[in-house]
């Protein structure tokens, strides 16, 4: 595996067959300044969020910028009573990133990906594996490429 979480990503994506686009920029303290920074409307910031089902069985959540998890059509949708949020140093170990740089590409160990149904039919921003940085997709070829399980899984905000 490579050594820096940015090349990881880079590989990872090119080893599925999806192109990207590298997006460098200073640092945001929100959601809105990452899509100024990126040159993208609010949801098309993707957010790859860790979700645990049980012990040590996770999955990954893409929620487009402008929307959440509802967490009702998610434990519909997976079959299961209680989902919770990871902290920070589990998320970490879980997927090699640290949060606000997750992305499904390149994860510690291949994790299942659950993709919000708003987010298909266009070019989309993801986390790159290090702050600063993005990677765009088009989001289509992206959730083939992952075999992401695309339902209606949110809510506005």
């Amino acid at each position: 595996m490579t050594d820096s979480p940015r090349a990881r990503v880079a590989a990872s994506a090119a080893a599925l067959g999806v192109t990207t686009r590298l997006i460098e920029h200073g640092p945001v303290g929100s959601l809105a300044e990452a899509a100024t920074a990126r040159g993208v409307e609010p949801a098309d910031v993707i957010k790859t969020m860790v979700v645990r089902r049980g012990e040590g069985d996770y999955v990954l959540v893409l929620v487009p910028g402008d929307r959440v998890i509802s967490w009702p059509k998610l434990r519909a949708l997976l079959g299961v009573n209680r989902l919770s949020m990871p902290d920070a140093d589990e998320a970490l170990s879980v997927t090699g990133f640290p949060r606000g740089t997750i992305t499904p590409f390149g994860t510690i160990a291949t994790l299942p990906v659950v993709a919000d149904e708003t987010m298909t039919g266009r070019e989309v921003t993801l986390g790159a594996g290090e702050h600063n940085i993005a990677i765009a997709v088009d989001a289509d070829t992206a959730l083939g490429a992952l075999e992401a399980q695309i339902a209606d899984v949110t809510e506005s905000e």
